[in-house]
Order: structure tokens, then sequence, then C-alpha cells
């Protein structure tokens, strides 16, 4: 044997060979809860407080609406409801003289803002989606008036629509004795007075809408239109606007929500009277008036609830169908 061979012990074969020691394999001690019981109180509270509040003040109160439509009650103690069938609905169909003009005046704000601001509001979503200077202040401005509140803008246009003090009596010369325009209580001339504010504020809602839609839509699309010779229109025509169908469907919807639930600008304007009745504002005359007859209010909310439906579960029921598809 060499002088360099050693002989190894068994103790030294059996010794690990040197470097990091093994990890050890941890034994699983059981499930460790996440949450604690502070935590759980917590997040029960976060989310039941604001469940108990919607289904109390949106699901108790339509489903109690329903119910007191077919009754007779002053609102003074519940032994005072009296069931009287389909006598509110008969007597609303044929005997009140507001209702027929205020379901025409609510299709009315329909059109009007299906037939202007919402152009407007994509011309501007148009205009904005090609990168200009200054476009997030633009946006801004155009785009506050949603955020204000109805009230406050009611307040706003019914100083711009003082017949003495007001900015268009003054531009155009009717703040004289003798020569002036009563804008909110002409009965020919107060709805569109309300309208002109109305499609004020939703040109802003409709911009953001298009805007997203415009943000959605594949820029090699524009640049294939491009390579074929179509000029701007053209593109935007038979290129862009088939793509913001899923935009448009939500506008419609948006639209028709916002010309059934109006009531705001018209009651800050004169309360609805002399010829801007709308459904909100029968609904609240008859609840909140002095003669209070809920029933007669109820079957009023129960017709604009119905006309609600016909138009959201359509909606609805084409977005599941799209996401199944999916």
């Amino acid at each position: 044997m060499s002088p360099d061979t050693t002989t190894k012990t068994p103790e030294a074969a059996a010794a690990p060979p040197p470097g990091p020691a093994p990890v050890k394999q941890r034994i699983p001690q059981g499930h460790k809860r996440l949450l604690t019981r502070r935590d759980r109180i917590t997040l029960a509270f976060m989310a039941g407080v604001p469940t108990v509040l919607h289904v109390a003040l949106v699901w108790v109160t339509a489903i109690a609406s329903i119910f007191l439509a077919f009754t007779s009650w002053d609102g003074i103690g519940f032994d005072s409801i009296k069931w009287v069938g389909l006598d509110n609905f008969h007597q609303l169909f044929t005997d009140n003289p507001q209702f027929w003009p205020a379901v025409q005046h609510n299709i009315i704000w329909f059109v009007v803002l299906i037939l202007i601001p919402t152009p407007m509001g994509l011309f501007l979503a148009v205009q904005l989606d090609k990168k200009i200077r200054f476009s997030r202040v633009y946006q801004t401005a155009f785009f506050l008036p949603v955020v204000v509140s109805l009230a406050v803008t009611g307040f706003v246009w019914q100083l711009v629509y003082n017949p003495d003090t007001g900015l268009i009596n003054s531009l155009i010369g009717a703040n004289k004795p003798g020569h002036y325009i009563d804008w909110i209580g002409n009965p020919d001339l107060n709805l569109w007075a309300v309208l002109i504010a109305a499609s004020w504020r939703h040109t802003g809602y409709m911009m953001i809408l298009y805007l997203a839609g415009l943000k959605g839509v594949d820029p090699s699309l524009r640049e294939a239109s491009a390579l074929d010779g179509a000029n701007e229109w053209q593109t935007f025509k038979n290129v862009i606007f088939p793509t913001l169908r899923p935009t448009n469907t939500v506008v419609l919807v948006v639209t028709i929500i916002e010309a059934l639930r109006a009531f705001d600008l018209v009651f800050v304007f004169n309360k609805g009277a002399q010829g801007t009745e709308l459904l909100s504002i029968l609904i609240t005359n008859n609840i909140i008036g002095e003669s209070s007859r809920i029933g007669y209010g109820s079957a009023i909310a129960v017709v604009l609830l119905v006309i609600s439906l016909a138009v959201i579960i359509p909606y609805l029921i084409a977005t599941f169908r799209k996401e199944r598809r999916a």
C-alpha cells in the first residue's frame, strides 16, 4: 500500500459528506386560520350592513310598492289599508289628466337625449381619442356636469333662465319690462328649457362611454383601413363604428333609464307643473303631497317599473348569452 492511503474506520465511513445540512421536511401541523375572530366580525359588518340597507331600501320597498298598488291607503296606520284591486290602474289610465302627458314627456325626454347629446358625446369622444393636446383637461371639463349633483345643476340653470337677470335674456335683450321671456313658467318653453340642461349633462356621460369604447378598438383596424385608401370618415363609418356595437347597446339602455328616472332637474325648476309633468313627479306628488294617496302613487310606480323592466330584461338576457358563448 502507498503511504498516502489511510485506513477509514466504520464511523468515518458513516459520517455525512461535508456541505450544507439537509433541509428537514416540515410536517403539517393542521390548518391555520387566516382570519382572526376580529377580522371575521369586521368583514361581516362591512358586507352585512350594505346588504341589509340594499335589501331594505330597494327590494322591500319595491315589493311593498307592488302590493300597495292594489290598495287604498293614506299612510296613517296600517289598519287603514283597503284592498281595491285594479281600481288604481283603471283610474290612472282613464281619469287622470296628467298621466298621458307625463308619459309623452318621458318619451320626448328619451328622444331628445338620443338625438342631441348622444351624437354630440360620440363626436367629442372621437376628437379626444386622437390624443390632442390638453386632452385630459377637455375630458375633465366635459365630464364635470356629470359629477355635479342634478339638484345643483338645476339651481345653476335656474340662474341662466332667470327672466330678469338670467344670462340668456340678458344676451338677447329680453330682460326689460314688457319683453321678458319666462323660460320656466311658460308651458310652451319650460320642457325644452329643462331638456337643454339635461342634454348639457348627458353629453359628458355619453362622451365617457364612447371614449371607453374607442380605447378598446384594435389599432390594426385603423392601419388596415388607411392602407386600403379610406379617409377618416370612411374609416369611422365602415370600421370603427361597427365595432362600437356593444357600447351603443349600453348607451341605449342608459339613455332609456335616464329618461325614465328624470326627476331632479324638473323638481328644482318648477316641481313638475305647467307642462313639465313626468311619471316620477306624479309618483312624488301622490305619495308625499298634502293629500297622500300612497296606493295610487304606488300604481304609477309599478307602471314605471314595468316599463323599466321591459328595457332592462332583454339587455340582461342578451348580455348573459354573449358571456355563455364566450
